[in-house]
């Protein structure tokens, strides 16, 4: 599969890159962003990926999150995806910022007219592993993942619904019970339809609650003041009660800050992934 090369800069000893390609699962061309470590030069390296929030593009968390000095020390290869497909001419894609364009929410939709391109959750876990495997000396059996809000949603659904492929899982305050809030009923009414037995596919905590596989820690950061935890868009706690009566590990930070992503949160992750 062809990466066609859109930006490379020399950062913290490796380079962080941007790349486009056509995707096969979204039917649309793609930007992805990979940060190479200096250990890329010579071997093989894990790999973290990535997982931004609503309306993001492939290029917040490498402009914002500072992940480039932890990746480059632990000799990590940093993936970070667009949020959603993108030009695909659907009606009404671009008309809300939690909808469509930026708001892909990690699902494989099922429904006219989305179905065609809105696939990030097959993109996500096949699609992009198989391109980074294939183009990048990439460990294909040490790959962990993170996310932010939406991000850290798809992040907890690709590993609960994977045992075992990822080395370590985490979220910086993650939509933990989609099928219970505004924005997660909104994104699967659209996406999925109406049934909304299908949207338990997709949402962390029903899959906690039947989760089987190997043990899965989870480490989760929360802004103590963010304004979409007290509107109840967040629902941390129902996934905490889902893990507990399941036995799987979770350790919840409530921070003192409201959105921003720690750099802790992310170097102890890189770290994980490494392992």
């Amino acid at each position: 599969m062809a990466l066609a090369q859109v930006s490379s800069n020399k950062c913290s000893g490796g380079y962080q890159k941007v790349f486009e390609h056509d995707s096969t699962e979204l039917k649309c061309k793609m930007k992805v962003a990979v940060y190479l470590p200096p250990k890329a030069e010579n071997e093989k390296c894990p790999v973290f990926y990535w997982l931004s929030g609503l309306t993001c593009t492939e290029q917040n968390f490498i402009t914002k999150a500072g992940s480039q000095q932890a990746a480059s020390e632990h000799g990590i290869i940093i993936v970070a995806p667009d949020t959603s497909p993108r030009g695909c001419n659907i009606e009404g894609e671009d008309e809300s910022w939690d909808f469509g364009t930026g708001a892909g929410f990690y699902v494989n939709a099922t429904q006219d007219p989305w179905k065609t391109n809105y696939c990030m959750y097959t993109y996500v876990t096949e699609e992009l592993p198989r391109l980074i495997n294939a183009n990048f000396p990439a460990d294909p059996e040490k790959m962990s993942i993170s996310g932010h809000s939406m991000g850290g949603h798809g992040a907890l659904i690709c590993a609960l619904k994977n045992p075992g492929k990822y080395k370590a899982v985490s979220a910086f305050a993650p939509i933990c019970n989609p099928i219970q809030c505004a924005w997660g009923q909104k994104a699967f009414s659209g996406y999925l339809g109406e049934d909304k037995k299908t949207w338990e596919a997709y949402d962390a905590t029903v899959l906690a609650a039947s989760y089987s596989g190997p043990q899965l820690d989870i480490l989760i950061d929360q802004g103590r003041d963010d304004q979409f935890l007290s509107a109840s868009q967040l629902l941390p706690d129902n996934l905490i009660a889902a893990c507990s009566e399941k036995k799987i590990p979770v350790v919840f930070r409530l921070q003192p800050y409201c959105s921003l992503l720690p750099t802790g949160h992310v170097v102890q992750r890189l770290s994980d992934a490494a392992v």
